[in-house]
């Protein structure tokens, strides 16, 4: 008798990111993690150990899930390991001034299931978390309950949970997410078009790089917001390119 294996969405059906990580064994346990859930793309960004793939320690955690880690990717930068993502989940304990909206993974992630996106988890290093600037980049803030006298999770225990809440809003290995009605415009692009609006705000004297204030962050979190296609980036560029050369000419 034949035996279908369990369905997995198309992958990447989400990606797992990990900044700065200092402890291997975290490494490997977050492997095994999100492989237990159905998943494989782990991307770390800036590890403390270039080799921490390969370490014994590392192997060792990820107990079986060395395909995983044989896939995984190292990049010096967020931007890099958010290359073709349309949704981004910062993970942290405290919300940030001006930053994204904080929900609970069970709140927030069926949305995201139903809209057929594809996330990026980013999960801060063990020793500092996630830096402002980095939860700034991301839709929304992920914070997972937990006892209001004691919030500290491990990090291999939070991309545990956090892999489970996701595969249970894809429909528990059952029901392929939806496609998404447009193409969404990837994390470069958008911040692409945020640099060449700054640009042509401090151009025609709207934003002044030497008092920025929360204008940006303003910014970035509306763009965020509005779910731009590809399409609306070469509008909202063009607008900017008319901008400059309007104020060229007064």
């Amino acid at each position: 008798m034949t035996v279908n294996p369990p369905f997995y969405p198309a992958r990447p059906a989400a990606r797992f990111v990990l900044m700065h990580t200092s402890h291997p064994g975290n490494v490997g346990a977050a492997a095994r993690a999100i492989k237990v859930m159905g998943f494989d793309d782990l991307v770390l960004v800036a590890p403390r150990f270039a080799d921490v793939l390969m370490r014994d320690e590392t192997l060792a955690f990820a107990s079986g899930a060395t395909d995983v880690l044989a896939r995984a990717r190292i990049v010096p930068t967020l931007a890099e390991a958010l290359d073709g993502i349309t949704h981004t989940c910062a993970t942290a304990m405290t919300p940030r001034d001006f930053g994204p909206p904080t929900a609970a993974p069970r709140d927030h992630l069926p949305t995201v299931a139903a809209q057929g996106l594809v996330p990026a988890f980013v999960f801060g290093g063990e020793r500092f978390g996630l830096a402002n600037d980095d939860v700034y980049r991301c839709d929304v803030c992920l914070s997972i309950p937990t006892a209001p006298d004691y919030g500290s999770l491990n990090l291999a225990q939070a991309v545990q949970l956090v892999a489970y809440e996701w595969r249970q809003a894809l429909g528990a290995f059952a029901v392929a997410p939806r496609a998404p009605a447009r193409k969404l415009a990837d994390q470069a692009a958008v911040h692409g078009l945020l640099d060449h609006w700054r640009a042509a705000l401090s151009e025609i004297g709207f934003f002044d790089p030497a008092a920025p204030k929360k204008l940006l962050p303003r910014l970035t979190q509306m763009a965020l917001r509005a779910r731009l296609s590809s399409d609306d980036i070469h509008i909202l560029r063009g607008i900017a390119r008319a901008a400059g050369k309007h104020h060229d000419h007064t």
